[in-house]
């Protein structure tokens, strides 16, 4: 733990900026912050820098509202399942802007899951800390639960995730959130950047 506290204390003040910078990009536009839904729904089993290069191609073409499920697949180079991702950002413009409820992100999250195809816990709890509503939530992706049996907080990392292990894993990393006092949306992007290496989003 102590190796973990010396690297967020190194890290510290460029995890903090990230973090105002998704707080900004959610008092952004509509068409801003559909984007950034649009890279939480293309980042499962892609690299996130793909999924970012994708989603800025796709506005720069004009293509990200208006684009056909061909010519959005088209741009989604190094993004794994285009096919059902395309189909997945069409079926998303019919949803937004979302109906969720800001000063609930449990609830919010639960919306995004119930309502946008493509869009899993993972997805829902990303796309909430992006534009800087989701600060107790947890993502879970490779590079967390890596970190978290690390950290000894998982004996081994699930082969799949319900809702339910989910929540409760989600819950182990509050409670290691807390007894660090290091914020959950803080502690996500240090454990992303001892995998990749640098702070991403």
């Amino acid at each position: 733990m102590h190796k973990l506290l010396d690297q967020y204390k190194n890290k510290k003040s460029e995890i903090k900026k990230r973090l105002l910078e998704f707080e900004r990009a959610g008092k952004g536009s509509e068409k801003d912050i559909f984007s950034e839904l649009c890279f939480c729904i293309l980042t499962p089993q892609s690299k996130a820098v793909y999924c970012d290069k994708a989603v800025k191609e796709l506005k720069r073409s004009g293509l990200l509202l208006k684009g056909t499920k061909a010519s959005v697949k088209s741009l989604l180079k190094g993004v794994r399942f285009p096919n059902n991702k395309a189909s997945y950002l069409i079926s998303a413009r019919r949803c937004f802007p979302p109906k969720i409820d800001t000063d609930n992100p449990i609830n919010a999250r639960e919306w995004l899951v119930k309502n946008i195809k493509g869009i899993g816990y993972k997805e829902a709890s990303h796309f909430l800390r992006n534009i800087g509503y989701g600060k107790n939530l947890a993502i879970l992706d490779v590079h967390i639960l890596k970190n978290l049996k690390k950290a000894g907080i998982l004996k081994k990392i699930p082969k799949t995730i319900s809702k339910k292990t989910y929540l409760a894993i989600e819950d182990r990393m509050r409670r290691l959130s807390s007894r660090l006092s290091i914020p959950m949306d803080e502690i996500d992007l240090l454990f992303w950047s001892r995998e990749t290496g640098y702070v991403f989003k």
